[in-house]
This record gives structure tokens, sequence and C-alpha cells, in this order.
């Protein structure tokens, strides 16, 4: 009888470190993510600015210079592959 209080004593120990284990994961892995989207959208930000202000040409967006600078990215590695040379 004695034996079977320990042992729910531990169930209820292991239970209890298993939901704080749970607790602390889910705020380290919410605070990254935060900080993971935080550091993206500022990413994000500071390149639209610079393809904005050093990339685009007269009248172009800033959508339509990175589409532009895509599509001249890819040609270089077409051609690239063609002649066996680096870009």
């Amino acid at each position: 009888m004695a034996e079977s209080k320990f042992v729910k004593a531990n169930e209820e120990i292991a239970e209890a470190v298993v939901d704080g284990y749970k607790k602390i994961e889910g705020g380290v892995v919410g605070g990254y993510k935060k900080i993971e989207e935080g550091v993206v959208s500022g990413f994000g930000k500071i390149a639209d600015k610079f393809v904005g202000e050093f990339l685009t040409h007269e009248g172009e967006s800033v959508e339509e210079a990175k589409a532009r600078l895509a599509a001249e990215e890819a040609e270089r590695r077409e051609a690239s592959k063609n002649t066996g040379k680096r870009p």
C-alpha cells in the first residue's frame, strides 16, 4: 500500500515537471518566433528601401525592379550554364 503512494507521488511530480517544461518551451518558442518575425520584417524593409533608392529605373516601382533584377539574374545563370563559367 505504501509503495502505491510513492508511485502516485512520482507520477504527480512527473506531470508537474512535464507541464512546467511545456510552459517554458512555449515561452521560448513564442519569443523566438516574435524575434524572427521582427528580423525578417526589418530586413525586408531595408531591402525594399535599398532597391527603391539605388536599383530602380525612372518610374519603376520596387516590385518591378525586384522582378527585373530576378529576371536578369536568371539570364546570367542560364548564360553561365551554357558557357560553363560562373556568373
